[in-house]
């Protein structure tokens, strides 16, 4: 059994960064490209586009292929800020050259990044209108806390009787972290911190398949559903995340009793 709560902590205490203030750089559009590329489809120096030049002395790997991607994780995360604080309405239809638009970026990184959304079931592609924002009703929700449930108390329950109390004062700094991000208000905030805090626990089991599956469902159920792009207030999300501090508190003192009351409550509602 691996104990690497450390370094999940490490991790995810910078996942909120990307989501709370996002500084997207302008990407050039088509027409740059069509503007530098000679008649006939050419590249300027009269070589057939991809051929090899034997003439031209080596060039270093071009910087934009990185910034491409850096920009489609920037838009990832923007998006996902604005499905949770309900900015990209459930029911409504989002065209990527629209939202490239909004984020001064080309509609390319914006398409890759609502395909994975679309993977992880927020979005739906609408074919030649863009992507549809799903709406969660609460029979959706009640399943997949349900789902959540069956994936993370048994593992909750075991962890419980295996690691130290050292490992799970580590966990500490995300505990509070999550705190800090309810009593701010913002749902996308908590989401963030909230995932990050789960992920750090599910990694002291050591299946990677475990804390993939689980994420994609947790990340899942904080979708807003139909009509209510912030369906738990402030109050709600400061009670939650107070719940992963006393779980901490009862984990550090082997309190296995007080552990199994918590964890039904956080994952079930009940005790």
């Amino acid at each position: 059994m691996k104990h690497s709560a450390q370094g999940a902590a490490r991790t995810g205490a910078g996942t909120g960064a990307a989501a709370e203030a996002v500084r997207i750089p302008v990407q050039p559009g088509a027409a740059d490209g069509a503007r530098n590329r000679a008649p006939g489809g050419g590249e300027p120096d009269g070589s057939a586009r991809g051929e090899h030049t034997h003439g031209e002395a080596p060039l270093p790997r071009p910087r934009a292929l990185v910034q491409r991607s850096s920009v489609r994780g920037q838009i990832l995360a923007a998006l996902r800020s604005a499905l949770g604080t309900g900015e990209l309405r459930p029911g409504e239809v989002y065209s990527a050259p629209v939202l490239g638009e909004r984020f001064g970026v080309s509609a390319t990184p914006v398409r890759e990044a609502m395909q994975q959304l679309a993977l992880e079931g927020a979005v739906e592609v609408v074919p030649n209108r863009g992507f549809r924002v799903l709406e969660r009703g609460d029979r959706e929700l009640s399943e997949l806390a349900e789902v959540r449930a069956l994936i993370e108390v048994p593992v909750w329950l075991r962890l419980a009787r295996t690691v130290p109390a050292e490992h799970w004062a580590e966990l500490r700094p995300l505990a509070e972290a999550t705190v800090r991000a309810a009593s701010s208000g913002c749902p996308a905030t908590y989401a963030e911190a909230d995932r990050a805090f789960h992920r750090a626990v599910l990694v002291l089991a050591g299946n990677e398949q475990l804390v993939r599956i689980a994420g994609d469902v947790h990340r899942r159920a904080q979708w807003p559903p139909a009509g209510s792009p912030s369906v738990r207030g402030r109050a709600d999300l400061v009670a939650d995340a107070h719940q992963h501090t006393a779980l901490l508190d009862a984990l550090i003192a082997g309190d296995p009793e007080t552990v199994r009351a918590l964890v039904g409550e956080h994952f079930t509602g009940t005790s």
